[in-house]
């Protein structure tokens, strides 16, 4: 809602000193609002005080029909009369502008007409089926998705409901969050005169969760000046010192971008290459990341120069004359062509350099990429294929939810995972950090079907995008033809197989947490992690009682000589002879076997029947357990001894000679197998638990680095619980 929004003529802070794009002038709402006054005009007539949005519109859509247009004013002017904004205008100026800001990035007829309407149902007596009659089902569906974000409250503890909500209007119909930011530009440009604290709250959720949205939907115009204009609230010292530096530098005498601009039309002029040069000038939070980036800022550094053609094969004809003709910069070099960004964007990106050091950027696009930079899914225009009936009719989904066909993936997943998170609280932390993500990357399965993921994304993430829950069962992958860790982090291109276990109790690790980047796969992990609690550790249940038998159980046992190293009794208490309690020297001590501590692991003690101390690892999840239960907490600490004793298992796929080839890598690294199990093989899964010496447990990593590049192995870890040893092979 808007009604609180502020005097859109009141001089601000906000405003760039120089324009992004060419674009129309902006409204005089005051002119505006006196037109409104007037009532509207004759029937067949267009009303002034729409002749900025026709001439917008049509700048775009010269043959659109604007009886919608007309007859949506009329509607909107007559049912917000007598309705003023807090500044004191007439309240039909704020649709008026929203709809202005949709016009210059070239929204058809109907979001307009929509945009016209926005707030026509929640603040006036017209109705959606009022709205149905005289618009159409479209406006009506539109109006509708945009009142139902108006309706909910943007208090710290509504908004994750608040976004969900958004999230799946947003999903619905892609104009419905248009609609959306451009009221949000209008009300951020007119926040001026608000309480202070109110400003900062409405520029916090717009920073979290609407500009990353815009970045998503590709919408940049929006993007950048609602990025300024938070900035401008937010940060008002670095603000200001930026402003400073934008207008020092309008200030000099020469400008090298206008010197390269000049070089280049004459370059591509020789060439026969038809081409527009333009400087676009950085907005403020661009020059501000380029100075903390940079330092001290140079002429190139306020602004990229822009390079339109009017085909795709002359970008890169373009590009190959600046690179003949001028000294390129190969890093800055990106292709967003030929892999367009997630959000539409598509261009091609690098830097030319002159003697005197000054380096440009430049970004070469046709002018259709242009229009789909600046305005993403607003130059899409009405993506839908089908029918409004068929959307609307009697065979609509209950949900009323319609098939986009140019719904972007990203927000596909957002649906799916917003549907299963378990409480507002993780789907608000999850969206946030999804929509931090700026980048996608596309992997691609054996049967040449592609995913789309997040940078950083890893095969666990691929495993649950491709099967949702069913990837519990997921035993491994092969990236590029080439066994991998499920923790494998994947590039763009790269071919993933995952392979499948058929055994239906097969359930995820909790380590898969710390590769999981997804929504997606995080939420489908915890929550099986939650209906499925992992048992006590022993320790927690009965500090005392004594490990069990069996080499499975051994626990990481420092040693300081090689008479310590035979193999001892694996029932019996370790005597600890390498770990020193500081207040009691004398203290017969027992290593954890939940935890299997090894020097130099940071540890902790505590005491426990007849005197003995156990010793854990300070991260071990006993420790908390032991602390709330009363233990009594003792300082130890290691003495001199660097070997140790440690019990490690092993996950891998089967195949010939890999005991071979594992117990190898194990030697070569100077470990002595003191009792080994191997574990009969189930569902192409071996579990292999070796008990080994180190001569120093600085080793270890290597150790577990070794072991996990040996072929068909994909975990190896410390043991973590005692068990009783598994019947097998030893």
């Amino acid at each position: 809602m808007s009604a609180e929004a502020t005097n859109p003529a009141t001089p601000g802070p906000v405003t760039p000193a120089t324009p992004r794009r060419r674009s129309l002038p902006r409204i005089d709402l005051r002119r505006l609002g006196r037109a409104a006054l007037l009532g509207p005009a004759s029937r067949g007539r267009l009303p002034d005080a729409i002749s900025h949005v026709v001439e917008a519109h049509r700048a775009h859509h010269p043959d659109a029909d604007l009886e919608p247009l007309r007859r949506a004013y009329v509607l909107a002017e007559s049912s917000h009369r007598g309705q003023m904004r807090k500044s004191g205008e007439p309240y039909i100026t704020h649709p008026l502008a929203v709809t202005l800001i949709l016009a210059e990035l070239g929204a058809e007829t109907t979001a307009l007409t929509a945009s016209l309407l926005h707030d026509t149902v929640e603040d006036t007596d017209v109705t959606l089926d009022q709205v149905g009659e005289e618009f159409g089902a479209e406006v009506r569906y539109l109006v509708d998705g945009v009142t139902k974000l108006e309706k909910v409250d943007y208090g710290a503890a509504a908004e994750p409901e608040t976004f969900r909500k958004m999230l799946v209007a947003t999903g619905d119909d892609v104009r419905v969050m248009s609609i959306k930011l451009a009221d949000r530009l209008h009300n951020m440009r007119t926040l001026g005169v608000m309480r202070p604290e109110k400003q900062e709250r409405i520029a916090k959720v717009t920073r979290d969760v609407l500009i990353p949205l815009a970045e998503r939907l590709g919408v940049q115009a929006l993007k950048t000046e609602l990025e300024d204009l938070v900035f401008a609230i937010l940060h008002p010292e670095e603000y200001a010192h930026t402003r400073e530096l934008i207008a020092g530098n309008e200030a000099q005498e020469t400008d090298p971008l206008a010197e390269f601009s000049d070089v280049m039309r004459t370059v591509l002029r020789e060439a026969g290459i038809q081409a527009e040069v333009l400087i676009r000038p950085r907005h403020f939070v661009s020059v501000h990341r380029v100075s903390r980036k940079r330092g001290r800022l140079r002429g190139c550094d306020f602004g990229r120069l822009l390079v339109l053609v009017n085909e795709d094969a002359d970008c890169y004809a373009v590009l190959g004359e600046l690179h003949t003709c001028m000294t390129p910069v190969v890093s800055e070099f990106k292709d967003f062509i030929a892999v367009p960004k997630f959000n539409l964007y598509q261009s091609l990106h690098t830097a030319v350099a002159r003697e005197d050091g000054q380096v440009a950027e430049v970004l070469i696009r046709t002018h259709q990429m242009h229009k789909v930079a600046e305005a993403g899914v607003i130059a899409l225009g009405n993506p839908y294929t089908a029918s409004v009936e068929e959307h609307t009719g009697p065979g609509a989904p209950a949900d009323e939810e319609r098939v986009d066909p140019t719904r972007p993936g990203w927000l596909s997943r957002l649906l799916d995972w917003q549907e299963a998170a378990p409480d507002p609280d993780t789907f608000w932390s999850t969206l946030r950090e999804d929509l931090a993500q700026d980048r996608e990357i596309t992997v691609y399965r054996p049967d040449g079907g592609a995913l789309g993921l997040p940078e950083g994304a890893t095969c666990v993430d691929a495993a649950y995008a491709q099967y949702g829950e069913d990837a519990h069962a997921c035993i491994g992958a092969r990236v590029n033809g080439r066994l991998a860790t499920l923790s494998t982090v994947l590039r763009d291109g790269d071919t993933v197989q995952l392979l499948m276990g058929q055994d239906p109790a097969s359930e995820p690790s909790r380590e898969w947490l710390d590769h999981a980047h997804t929504p997606t796969a995080r939420i489908a992990i915890q929550r099986w992690l939650t209906t499925h609690p992992a048992p006590a550790e022993d320790d927690a249940a009965e500090p005392a009682a004594e490990p069990a038998a069996g080499p499975a159980a051994e626990t990481a046992q420092p040693v300081r000589s090689a008479a310590d190293a035979a193999p001892a009794d694996p029932s019996a208490p370790s005597p600890g002879a390498a770990i020193t309690v500081v207040d009691r020297p004398d203290a017969n001590v027992r290593l954890a076997g939940c935890c299997t501590p090894v020097p130099f692991d940071e540890v902790t003690g505590f005491a426990v029947r007849g005197g003995v101390v156990t010793v854990h690892r300070v991260e071990c999840a006993a420790v908390g357990r032991m602390a709330d239960a009363g233990r009594e907490e003792v300082a130890v600490r290691w003495g001199d001894t660097t070997g140790c004793r440690v019990t490690l298992v092993a996950e891998s796929f089967g195949r010939p000679h890999l005991l071979a080839d594992l117990t190898e890598a194990m030697a070569l690294e100077g470990a002595e197998i003191v009792s080994a199990t191997v574990e009969p093989p189930s569902q192409q899964r071996v579990r292999h638990t070796y008990t080994v010496q180190l001569p120093d447990a600085a080793h270890l990593p290597d150790l577990l680095r070794a072991m996990r590049n040996v072929p068909g192995v994909y975990d190896v870890g410390r043991a973590q619980h005692h068990a009783a040893a598994p019947s097998g092979t030893r």
